[in-house]
Protein backbone atom coordinates (compact mmCIF):
# COMPACT_ATOMS: atom_id res chain seq x y z
CA UNK A 1 0.00 0.00 0.00
CA UNK A 2 1.63 3.46 -0.90
CA UNK A 3 0.48 6.85 -0.04
CA UNK A 4 0.05 9.32 -3.28
CA UNK A 5 3.07 10.46 -3.35
CA UNK A 6 4.43 6.85 -3.83
CA UNK A 7 5.85 6.24 0.19
CA UNK A 8 5.10 2.96 1.14
CA UNK A 9 2.88 2.44 4.80
CA UNK A 10 5.11 1.63 7.58
CA UNK A 11 4.79 -2.21 7.64
CA UNK A 12 2.83 -2.95 10.93
CA UNK A 13 4.85 -4.41 13.76
CA UNK A 14 4.29 -7.53 15.65
CA UNK A 15 4.31 -5.19 19.29
CA UNK A 16 2.28 -2.43 17.83
CA UNK A 17 -0.98 -3.93 19.34
CA UNK A 18 0.77 -3.78 22.82
CA UNK A 19 1.68 -0.67 22.57
CA UNK A 20 -1.25 1.39 21.42
CA UNK A 21 -2.46 -0.50 24.57
CA UNK A 22 -0.10 0.92 26.90
CA UNK A 23 -0.55 4.07 25.82
CA UNK A 24 -4.28 4.50 26.77
CA UNK A 25 -3.55 4.06 30.78
CA UNK A 26 -2.27 7.17 31.70
CA UNK A 27 -4.35 10.15 30.27
CA UNK A 28 -1.15 12.49 29.83
CA UNK A 29 1.79 11.24 27.94
CA UNK A 30 4.08 12.73 30.70
CA UNK A 31 3.35 13.19 33.89
CA UNK A 32 6.68 13.53 36.07
CA UNK A 33 6.56 11.07 39.59
CA UNK A 34 8.18 8.37 40.26
CA UNK A 35 5.11 6.92 42.58
CA UNK A 36 3.68 4.99 39.69
CA UNK A 37 7.02 3.13 38.47
CA UNK A 38 8.26 2.36 42.13
CA UNK A 39 4.68 0.51 42.15
CA UNK A 40 5.04 -1.69 38.88
CA UNK A 41 8.43 -2.76 39.69
CA UNK A 42 7.45 -4.01 43.31
CA UNK A 43 5.04 -6.12 41.59
CA UNK A 44 8.04 -7.13 39.31
CA UNK A 45 10.32 -7.43 42.37
CA UNK A 46 12.54 -5.30 41.50
CA UNK A 47 14.92 -6.10 38.21
CA UNK A 48 16.31 -2.29 39.24
CA UNK A 49 17.81 -3.64 42.18
CA UNK A 50 19.49 -6.86 39.61
CA UNK A 51 21.34 -4.43 36.96
CA UNK A 52 24.63 -4.60 36.18
CA UNK A 53 26.62 -1.70 36.91
CA UNK A 54 25.10 1.61 35.68
CA UNK A 55 26.39 4.93 33.87
CA UNK A 56 23.09 7.12 33.96
CA UNK A 57 22.71 9.53 31.31
CA UNK A 58 20.75 13.47 31.44
CA UNK A 59 21.39 16.37 29.72
CA UNK A 60 19.49 18.24 27.05
CA UNK A 61 21.77 17.98 24.03
CA UNK A 62 24.14 15.29 23.49
CA UNK A 63 22.68 12.64 25.29
CA UNK A 64 22.93 9.95 22.50
CA UNK A 65 25.60 10.80 20.73
CA UNK A 66 27.93 10.24 24.56
CA UNK A 67 25.97 7.53 24.49
CA UNK A 68 26.75 5.84 21.23
CA UNK A 69 30.62 6.91 21.71
CA UNK A 70 30.49 5.63 25.26
CA UNK A 71 28.88 2.33 23.95
CA UNK A 72 31.55 1.77 20.99
CA UNK A 73 34.46 2.47 23.52
CA UNK A 74 33.22 0.07 26.30
CA UNK A 75 32.57 -2.70 22.72
CA UNK A 76 36.38 -2.01 21.55
CA UNK A 77 37.16 -3.27 25.37
CA UNK A 78 35.47 -6.49 24.76
CA UNK A 79 32.70 -4.93 27.32
CA UNK A 80 28.94 -6.72 26.94
CA UNK A 81 26.97 -3.27 26.94
CA UNK A 82 23.07 -2.99 27.60
CA UNK A 83 21.91 0.76 26.18
CA UNK A 84 18.56 2.24 27.46
CA UNK A 85 17.54 5.22 24.92
CA UNK A 86 14.49 7.43 23.87
CA UNK A 87 12.37 7.68 21.73
CA UNK A 88 12.92 5.82 19.00
CA UNK A 89 13.35 6.49 15.20
CA UNK A 90 11.57 3.46 13.43
CA UNK A 91 10.85 0.44 15.70
CA UNK A 92 10.39 0.74 19.51
CA UNK A 93 13.21 -2.29 19.59
CA UNK A 94 15.78 0.28 19.31
CA UNK A 95 15.40 1.43 23.12
CA UNK A 96 16.19 -1.10 24.49
CA UNK A 97 19.82 -3.13 23.01
CA UNK A 98 21.18 -6.25 24.95
CA UNK A 99 24.69 -6.78 25.03
CA UNK A 100 25.24 -5.21 22.01
CA UNK A 101 22.36 -6.04 19.94
CA UNK A 102 18.53 -4.85 19.69
CA UNK A 103 16.23 -6.77 21.51
CA UNK A 104 14.11 -9.39 19.01
CA UNK A 105 10.55 -8.75 18.96
CA UNK A 106 9.59 -11.59 20.69
CA UNK A 107 11.02 -10.87 23.81
CA UNK A 108 9.88 -7.40 23.81
CA UNK A 109 6.47 -8.62 23.18
CA UNK A 110 6.67 -10.98 26.32
CA UNK A 111 8.10 -8.30 28.36
CA UNK A 112 5.61 -5.60 27.23
CA UNK A 113 2.74 -8.18 28.20
CA UNK A 114 4.43 -9.34 31.57
CA UNK A 115 4.58 -5.39 32.56
CA UNK A 116 0.66 -4.60 31.50
CA UNK A 117 -0.21 -7.84 33.52
CA UNK A 118 2.00 -6.94 36.76
CA UNK A 119 0.03 -3.30 36.31
CA UNK A 120 -3.46 -4.26 36.37
CA UNK A 121 -4.26 -1.75 34.86
CA UNK A 122 -3.66 0.97 37.26
CA UNK A 123 -3.08 4.52 35.81
CA UNK A 124 0.91 4.67 34.20
CA UNK A 125 2.71 6.34 31.39
CA UNK A 126 4.08 4.86 28.23
CA UNK A 127 7.37 5.82 29.44
CA UNK A 128 6.76 4.72 32.66
CA UNK A 129 5.73 1.26 31.81
CA UNK A 130 7.99 0.23 28.49
CA UNK A 131 10.86 1.30 30.84
CA UNK A 132 10.06 -1.42 33.53
CA UNK A 133 10.22 -3.71 30.43
CA UNK A 134 13.33 -2.15 29.70
CA UNK A 135 14.59 -2.77 33.54
CA UNK A 136 13.21 -6.52 33.18
CA UNK A 137 15.17 -7.35 30.09
CA UNK A 138 18.30 -5.61 31.74
CA UNK A 139 18.61 -7.40 34.44
CA UNK A 140 17.88 -11.00 33.24
CA UNK A 141 20.35 -10.78 30.38
CA UNK A 142 23.88 -10.29 31.05
CA UNK A 143 26.48 -7.56 30.64
CA UNK A 144 29.14 -5.83 32.14
CA UNK A 145 27.30 -2.78 32.20
CA UNK A 146 24.05 -0.63 31.36
CA UNK A 147 24.37 2.78 29.82
CA UNK A 148 20.81 4.33 30.99
CA UNK A 149 19.54 7.83 29.54
CA UNK A 150 16.91 9.72 31.24
CA UNK A 151 13.39 10.60 29.29
CA UNK A 152 13.15 13.53 30.51
CA UNK A 153 14.18 15.90 33.06
CA UNK A 154 16.50 13.39 35.91
CA UNK A 155 14.21 14.06 39.45
CA UNK A 156 11.12 12.53 38.69
CA UNK A 157 12.46 10.71 35.28
CA UNK A 158 11.13 6.81 35.27
CA UNK A 159 14.61 5.89 35.18
CA UNK A 160 15.65 7.52 38.04
CA UNK A 161 15.30 4.20 40.02
CA UNK A 162 19.01 2.99 40.78
CA UNK A 163 20.15 3.94 44.01
CA UNK A 164 24.03 3.28 43.46
CA UNK A 165 24.51 3.82 39.69
CA UNK A 166 28.26 3.57 38.89
CA UNK A 167 28.39 6.84 37.10
CA UNK A 168 26.43 9.81 36.08
CA UNK A 169 26.76 12.28 33.50
CA UNK A 170 25.21 15.33 32.38
CA UNK A 171 25.45 16.55 29.19
CA UNK A 172 25.00 20.33 28.17
CA UNK A 173 21.70 21.80 29.26
CA UNK A 174 19.56 24.64 27.41
CA UNK A 175 16.16 25.68 27.46
CA UNK A 176 14.15 22.65 26.07
CA UNK A 177 10.79 20.96 27.66
CA UNK A 178 9.82 23.62 29.67
CA UNK A 179 6.43 23.17 30.44
CA UNK A 180 7.95 19.68 32.35
CA UNK A 181 11.05 21.11 34.06
CA UNK A 182 10.62 25.14 34.32
CA UNK A 183 11.20 28.10 32.18
CA UNK A 184 14.69 28.64 33.42
CA UNK A 185 18.01 26.98 32.58
CA UNK A 186 18.68 27.17 36.52
CA UNK A 187 15.24 25.18 37.38
CA UNK A 188 16.10 22.68 34.18
CA UNK A 189 19.34 21.95 35.42
CA UNK A 190 18.00 21.55 39.15
CA UNK A 191 15.94 18.88 37.52
CA UNK A 192 18.62 17.40 35.76
CA UNK A 193 20.80 17.23 39.46
CA UNK A 194 18.26 14.93 40.56
CA UNK A 195 20.22 11.72 39.28
CA UNK A 196 23.02 12.77 41.85
CA UNK A 197 23.76 10.32 44.30
CA UNK A 198 25.83 10.26 47.42
CA UNK A 199 29.48 8.72 46.62
CA UNK A 200 28.60 8.56 42.62
CA UNK A 201 30.89 10.37 40.81
CA UNK A 202 29.22 13.04 37.90
CA UNK A 203 30.77 14.01 34.64
CA UNK A 204 29.71 16.85 33.84
CA UNK A 205 29.77 18.30 29.83
CA UNK A 206 30.20 21.87 28.44
CA UNK A 207 27.92 24.07 30.86
CA UNK A 208 27.04 28.03 31.09
CA UNK A 209 28.08 29.40 34.64
CA UNK A 210 24.92 29.29 35.90
CA UNK A 211 24.04 26.12 34.96
CA UNK A 212 27.09 24.75 36.39
CA UNK A 213 26.82 26.51 39.66
CA UNK A 214 23.57 24.37 40.23
CA UNK A 215 24.82 21.06 39.45
CA UNK A 216 27.74 21.89 41.83
CA UNK A 217 25.69 22.94 44.68
CA UNK A 218 23.61 20.11 43.80
CA UNK A 219 26.49 17.68 44.07
CA UNK A 220 27.58 19.18 47.46
CA UNK A 221 24.28 18.88 48.78
CA UNK A 222 24.56 15.09 48.36
CA UNK A 223 27.89 14.23 48.44
CA UNK A 224 28.72 13.82 44.45
CA UNK A 225 31.91 13.59 43.39
CA UNK A 226 32.49 16.57 40.18
CA UNK A 227 34.13 16.55 36.95
CA UNK A 228 33.35 19.05 35.19
CA UNK A 229 34.45 20.19 31.76
CA UNK A 230 36.60 23.44 31.66
CA UNK A 231 38.20 22.81 35.35
CA UNK A 232 38.47 19.34 36.11
CA UNK A 233 38.98 18.44 32.53
CA UNK A 234 39.46 20.25 28.70
CA UNK A 235 39.29 19.87 25.75
CA UNK A 236 41.68 21.63 22.85
CA UNK A 237 40.83 20.81 19.16
CA UNK A 238 43.52 20.82 16.17
CA UNK A 239 42.41 23.51 14.01
CA UNK A 240 41.43 21.62 11.53
CA UNK A 241 38.99 18.98 13.62
CA UNK A 242 40.50 15.94 13.01
CA UNK A 243 42.01 15.34 16.33
CA UNK A 244 41.40 16.90 20.37
CA UNK A 245 43.79 16.93 23.65
CA UNK A 246 42.01 15.73 26.58
CA UNK A 247 43.10 17.17 29.70
CA UNK A 248 42.38 14.80 32.82
CA UNK A 249 44.04 14.73 36.46
CA UNK A 250 47.46 16.64 34.74
CA UNK A 251 47.76 14.08 32.10
CA UNK A 252 47.03 15.20 28.35
CA UNK A 253 46.67 12.64 25.69
CA UNK A 254 45.42 13.36 22.22
CA UNK A 255 42.51 11.12 20.18
CA UNK A 256 41.43 11.69 17.18
CA UNK A 257 37.92 12.67 15.91
CA UNK A 258 34.98 10.38 16.05
CA UNK A 259 33.65 8.88 13.19
CA UNK A 260 30.16 11.55 13.94
CA UNK A 261 29.94 14.00 11.98
CA UNK A 262 30.68 17.79 13.25
CA UNK A 263 33.10 19.47 15.64
CA UNK A 264 30.39 19.59 18.56
CA UNK A 265 30.93 15.77 18.52
CA UNK A 266 35.24 16.14 19.78
CA UNK A 267 33.65 17.66 23.21
CA UNK A 268 30.77 14.74 23.10
CA UNK A 269 33.60 12.21 22.73
CA UNK A 270 36.44 13.97 25.16
CA UNK A 271 32.94 13.28 27.57
CA UNK A 272 32.61 10.01 26.79
CA UNK A 273 36.46 9.13 27.84
CA UNK A 274 36.10 10.87 31.01
CA UNK A 275 33.25 8.82 31.81
CA UNK A 276 35.27 5.90 30.88
CA UNK A 277 38.19 6.58 32.70
CA UNK A 278 35.82 7.59 35.75
CA UNK A 279 34.38 3.92 36.01
CA UNK A 280 35.75 1.61 38.47
CA UNK A 281 37.39 -1.49 36.96
CA UNK A 282 36.47 -0.47 33.73
CA UNK A 283 40.25 0.39 31.69
CA UNK A 284 40.76 0.97 27.75
CA UNK A 285 43.89 1.10 26.09
CA UNK A 286 44.63 4.20 23.54
CA UNK A 287 44.62 2.04 20.93
CA UNK A 288 40.50 0.83 21.97
CA UNK A 289 39.73 4.19 22.59
CA UNK A 290 41.11 4.99 19.47
CA UNK A 291 39.04 1.95 17.75
CA UNK A 292 35.80 2.74 19.73
CA UNK A 293 36.01 6.40 18.37
CA UNK A 294 36.11 5.02 14.81
CA UNK A 295 33.29 3.03 14.87
CA UNK A 296 30.69 4.96 17.08
CA UNK A 297 27.03 4.94 15.11
CA UNK A 298 24.64 7.39 16.04
CA UNK A 299 21.43 7.54 12.95
CA UNK A 300 19.75 11.21 12.86
CA UNK A 301 22.74 13.33 13.93
CA UNK A 302 24.31 14.99 11.10
CA UNK A 303 23.95 12.13 8.97
CA UNK A 304 24.53 11.81 5.18
CA UNK A 305 21.60 9.27 3.53
CA UNK A 306 23.32 8.18 0.54
CA UNK A 307 20.93 5.79 -0.94
CA UNK A 308 17.00 4.76 -0.90
CA UNK A 309 13.88 6.21 -2.53
CA UNK A 310 14.18 9.55 -1.00
CA UNK A 311 17.98 10.07 -2.31
CA UNK A 312 16.86 8.83 -5.77
CA UNK A 313 14.43 11.90 -6.29
CA UNK A 314 17.68 14.40 -6.06
CA UNK A 315 19.58 15.21 -9.28
CA UNK A 316 23.52 13.50 -9.22
CA UNK A 317 25.68 16.00 -7.26
CA UNK A 318 23.20 16.64 -4.56
CA UNK A 319 23.40 15.17 -1.25
CA UNK A 320 21.01 14.62 1.30
CA UNK A 321 21.37 15.01 5.13
CA UNK A 322 19.41 14.09 8.04
CA UNK A 323 19.55 15.41 11.42
CA UNK A 324 16.97 15.41 14.55
CA UNK A 325 18.11 18.34 16.72
CA UNK A 326 15.37 20.45 17.51
CA UNK A 327 16.13 23.12 19.99
CA UNK A 328 18.30 26.47 19.97
CA UNK A 329 21.44 24.76 20.69
CA UNK A 330 20.79 21.93 18.20
CA UNK A 331 20.81 24.28 15.62
CA UNK A 332 24.04 26.41 16.09
CA UNK A 333 25.43 22.87 16.41
CA UNK A 334 24.54 22.30 13.02
CA UNK A 335 24.96 26.11 11.91
CA UNK A 336 28.41 25.53 13.03
CA UNK A 337 28.91 22.21 11.07
CA UNK A 338 27.48 23.59 7.93
CA UNK A 339 29.50 27.28 8.18
CA UNK A 340 32.72 25.72 8.14
CA UNK A 341 32.65 22.72 6.17
CA UNK A 342 29.49 23.12 4.06
CA UNK A 343 30.40 26.26 2.04
CA UNK A 344 30.96 25.09 -1.13
CA UNK A 345 27.09 24.73 -1.82
CA UNK A 346 23.70 26.13 -0.85
CA UNK A 347 22.20 24.09 1.80
CA UNK A 348 18.68 23.92 1.57
CA UNK A 349 16.48 22.95 5.17
CA UNK A 350 12.93 20.79 5.26
CA UNK A 351 12.29 21.22 8.36
CA UNK A 352 9.23 19.87 10.52
CA UNK A 353 8.40 19.88 14.44
CA UNK A 354 6.16 19.04 17.13
CA UNK A 355 4.41 21.88 19.02
CA UNK A 356 5.96 21.88 22.24
CA UNK A 357 9.28 23.32 20.30
CA UNK A 358 10.38 26.78 19.27
CA UNK A 359 10.80 26.48 16.03
CA UNK A 360 12.03 30.09 15.89
CA UNK A 361 14.61 29.85 18.02
CA UNK A 362 15.93 26.70 16.09
CA UNK A 363 15.65 28.49 12.50
CA UNK A 364 17.03 31.30 13.80
CA UNK A 365 20.22 29.98 14.58
CA UNK A 366 20.28 28.11 10.56
CA UNK A 367 19.00 31.35 8.98
CA UNK A 368 22.65 32.34 8.23
CA UNK A 369 23.76 29.26 6.50
CA UNK A 370 20.97 28.21 5.05
CA UNK A 371 19.61 29.04 1.18
CA UNK A 372 15.71 28.43 1.57
CA UNK A 373 13.58 26.26 4.05
CA UNK A 374 10.62 24.14 3.42
CA UNK A 375 8.44 23.24 5.68
CA UNK A 376 6.63 20.00 6.69
CA UNK A 377 4.18 18.87 8.81
CA UNK A 378 5.34 15.16 10.77
CA UNK A 379 3.20 12.43 9.06
CA UNK A 380 1.36 10.64 11.98
CA UNK A 381 2.28 12.85 14.81
CA UNK A 382 -0.84 14.97 16.46
CA UNK A 383 1.42 17.22 17.81
CA UNK A 384 2.95 18.17 14.73
CA UNK A 385 3.19 21.90 14.29
CA UNK A 386 1.98 22.90 10.47
CA UNK A 387 4.07 23.07 7.43
CA UNK A 388 2.35 26.91 7.63
CA UNK A 389 4.00 27.56 11.17
CA UNK A 390 7.43 26.14 10.13
CA UNK A 391 7.40 28.63 6.98
CA UNK A 392 6.17 31.26 9.08
CA UNK A 393 9.02 31.04 11.43
CA UNK A 394 11.35 31.00 8.62
CA UNK A 395 10.35 33.51 7.09
CA UNK A 396 10.67 35.57 10.46
CA UNK A 397 14.17 34.31 10.87
CA UNK A 398 15.03 35.93 7.13
CA UNK A 399 14.81 32.29 5.00
CA UNK A 400 12.82 32.25 1.78
CA UNK A 401 10.45 29.54 3.26
CA UNK A 402 7.62 28.10 1.21
CA UNK A 403 5.11 25.19 2.61
CA UNK A 404 5.11 21.11 1.16
CA UNK A 405 2.76 18.34 1.47
CA UNK A 406 5.63 15.59 2.27
CA UNK A 407 9.08 15.30 2.65
CA UNK A 408 9.44 13.69 -0.95
CA UNK A 409 6.90 16.68 -2.22
CA UNK A 410 9.93 19.00 -0.96
CA UNK A 411 12.53 17.40 -1.90
CA UNK A 412 10.67 17.24 -5.63
CA UNK A 413 9.82 20.91 -5.59
CA UNK A 414 13.54 21.92 -4.88
CA UNK A 415 14.95 19.54 -7.44
CA UNK A 416 12.76 21.36 -10.36
CA UNK A 417 13.27 25.26 -8.90
CA UNK A 418 16.95 25.19 -7.06
CA UNK A 419 20.11 25.27 -9.47
CA UNK A 420 22.39 22.47 -8.18
CA UNK A 421 24.59 20.87 -7.20
CA UNK A 422 23.23 21.52 -3.24
CA UNK A 423 22.62 19.59 -0.06
CA UNK A 424 19.67 18.89 1.39
CA UNK A 425 19.26 18.81 5.04
CA UNK A 426 16.13 17.31 6.97
CA UNK A 427 16.19 18.84 10.39
CA UNK A 428 13.61 20.42 13.41
CA UNK A 429 12.33 16.36 15.02
CA UNK A 430 13.67 12.78 16.11
CA UNK A 431 9.88 12.34 14.81
CA UNK A 432 10.35 13.66 11.42
CA UNK A 433 13.94 11.73 11.50
CA UNK A 434 12.24 8.23 12.02
CA UNK A 435 10.08 8.81 9.10
CA UNK A 436 12.34 9.42 6.84
CA UNK A 437 14.16 6.40 7.98
CA UNK A 438 11.63 4.55 7.72
CA UNK A 439 10.44 6.01 3.92
CA UNK A 440 14.16 5.75 2.55
CA UNK A 441 14.50 2.09 2.82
Amino acid sequence: MTDPLGADAPAPHPCDDILARLLTLHPKVIDLSLDRVHRLLDRLNHPERALPPVVHVAGTNAKGSVIAILRALLEATGQRVHVHISPHLVHFNERIRLAGDLIPDADLQALLEECEDANGGAPITFFEITTGAALLAFARNPADVLILETGLGGRLDATNVVDAPLVTAITPISLDHQQFLGNSLEEIAAEKAGILKPGVPCVIGPQLPNVLAVLDDRAKAVGAPVLAHGRDWTVAEAPDGTSFDLTLGGVTETYPAPSLAGRHQLLNAAQAIVCLKTMAGFTATADQITRGLATAEWPARLQRLTQGPLVDILAPGWSLWLDGGHNAAAGAAIAAHAGEAWGDKPLHLICGMINSKDPGTFLSALAPVAASLTGVAIPGEINTLSADDIAAAGGAAGLPSRTAPSVQAALRGLSAREQGPARVMICGSLYLAGTVLRDNT
